[in-house]
């Protein structure tokens, strides 16, 4: 249901408030789809790790991290921006580092920001699906993290469900592969569907500014 009021984002008693190009709205709360699926539990364990981690850190060590999440802005689904507290940062940076094939830190890097993609092409057919980047080959320590949709219908505009499906080796060159990785989790490409990618380049734990793109199966 459409309402006029504040602007208002997130879940009061049975309410929950959104907006979408149409304006702001009001509906009734529903309890999160719980699917279980590879990628979830993977992202799960990977916190659940990176908590019992934490725990373990000396108040030096967490007071480092609180130092580095100040340095951290974030912008939230109203537009509001805020900077992480220690355990935000810790979990961000080693979430980031364990999904890459990195080893977690316990000592909070320098915050890095790394190279941003120039330009991205993608070329997908139902027998073959590739992201050509540049700059090509990624810097020194750069790696690309690419997340793709399901498959939608080609008349969609608009993509909220992403999922990591492949993370490139460090310092890789154009284009990315990634056919046998999509079809794996989404099933192979149909004709005509439309597919959504977000790319981010990722560097010592921390990723850029997604790079997002889509294209329709030929």
């Amino acid at each position: 249901m459409k309402f006029l009021g504040n602007t208002s984002s997130g879940s009061q008693a049975d309410q929950t408030f959104s907006r979408n190009r149409f304006g702001q709205y009001v509906r009734r709360r529903a309890s999160p789809v719980q699917p279980r699926s590879a990628a979830q539990v993977a992202v799960r364990a990977r916190m659940a790790t990176n908590a019992a981690a934490w725990r373990s850190l000396t108040d030096a060590q967490r007071a480092d991290w609180l130092s580095l999440g100040a340095q951290i802005t974030r912008t939230d689904a109203i537009g509001q921006t805020y900077t992480l507290n220690g355990f935000m940062a810790y979990c961000s940076v080693n979430n980031n580092k364990l999904a890459a094939g990195d080893a977690a830190v316990s000592a909070p890097p320098a915050l890095t920001t790394p190279p941003t993609l120039l330009t991205s092409t993608v070329t997908l057919t139902s027998a073959a699906f590739s992201v050509a980047y540049t700059a090509t080959p990624l810097a020194a320590g750069v790696r690309l993290f690419i997340f793709a949709s399901p498959q939608q219908s080609a008349g969609r505009k608009f993509n909220g469900r992403y999922q990591l499906i492949a993370v490139t080796a460090a310092a890789a060159a154009s284009p990315a592969n990634i056919l046998a990785a999509y079809t794996a989790i989404f099933g192979a490409p149909v004709t005509g569907n439309r597919v959504f990618l977000s790319l981010q380049t990722y560097q010592a734990g921390f990723l850029n500014t997604p790079f997002e793109l889509n294209q329709i199966v030929a």
